[in-house]
């Protein structure tokens, strides 16, 4: 599919612009109803920046200019009108409409992450998974959660699968993969340096390298071999942290009902695991 919007994009690359971008990214991911009617004069005086970095943020966008960046914004702001209506107030004081804004934004999220995967491509993931002797998954910080669950999922179906919460422990391993085994690394930024030093390692030696992160022109997202592309509404919320795994914990649940679908004995692993884990119940 791929159909990454302005939106999705501005928060995808937002780490990787200047400053003075950074003041027209956050002014149009806030008002971006009221930028379709504005001159490029008027977006100047209201988000602080020059008429010509105005400019300079369009063209990185991959927009032809400011007015095609309207022309686009306002037919997108079109389609999610008919949708859904995204917010980012949240208040204690309104806690009924915050819980509205945030579920919004969470389905945004949701809706963006797989409009934009690319079905060839995650044939060939899910195929190579498959095939795969043994899948480590690597993360670091706030999505080694998604890595630990990922790593569990698979080997509930039958596909070998590891991960860790220790970085060490996790490039060690990392070492002993073969051009028979997968590596997923699983970055909301992209450009965490440990995880990258681990695929550019993993690449050298014929290893299957899958990204998963926020940004296809990170760090990461350009030295894997594969890469999947999660969309965040975080920064509507905190500016400066990364904080919601929800995009990428969505990717590994595809991959899993996929995996199901496609690997032989799946249910038949799936029904050993509930009888063991059944034993522990009440």
């Amino acid at each position: 599919m791929e159909n990454q919007t302005i939106i999705d994009t501005i928060y995808s690359q937002f780490d990787q612009f200047f400053d003075s971008e950074k003041k027209i990214a956050t002014y149009i991911i806030n008002n971006h109803k009221k930028v379709i009617d504005m001159t490029i004069a008027e977006l100047s005086k209201n988000c602080g920046a020059s008429e010509a970095s105005i400019s300079r943020f369009c063209k990185k966008i991959d927009m032809k200019g400011f007015h095609h960046l309207k022309i686009n914004l306002a037919r997108e702001m079109v389609e999610t009108d008919k949708t859904i209506a995204v917010s980012n107030d949240v208040s204690i004081g309104n806690i009924e409409q915050s819980l509205q804004n945030i579920l919004a934004n969470k389905v945004a999220e949701l809706t963006a992450t797989v409009n934009m995967i690319n079905a060839q491509e995650l044939g060939e993931i899910i195929e190579l998974i498959q095939q795969a002797r043994l899948v480590q998954l690597v993360a670091v910080g706030n999505t080694i959660p998604v890595a630990l669950d990922g790593s569990y999922k698979f080997s509930e179906i039958g596909i070998p699968a590891v991960s860790g919460t220790i970085w060490e422990t996790q490039t060690a391993f990392s070492l002993t993969l073969t051009k028979d085994d997968v590596l997923i690394a699983i970055s909301n930024s992209g450009e965490s340096s440990k995880i990258h030093t681990m695929i550019k390692s993993a690449n050298e030696r014929g290893v299957k390298t899958i990204g998963i992160t926020n940004n296809k022109n990170s760090a990461i997202g350009m030295e894997s071999k594969y890469h999947i592309q999660t969309a965040t509404r975080e920064k509507l919320f905190l500016d400066e942290f990364y904080f919601s795994r929800i995009s990428a914990s969505t990717i590994i649940e595809i991959l899993y009902l996929f995996l199901t679908i496609g690997q032989k004995n799946s249910y038949e692993q799936l029904s050993k695991n509930e009888e063991i884990f059944a034993q522990e119940k009440l």
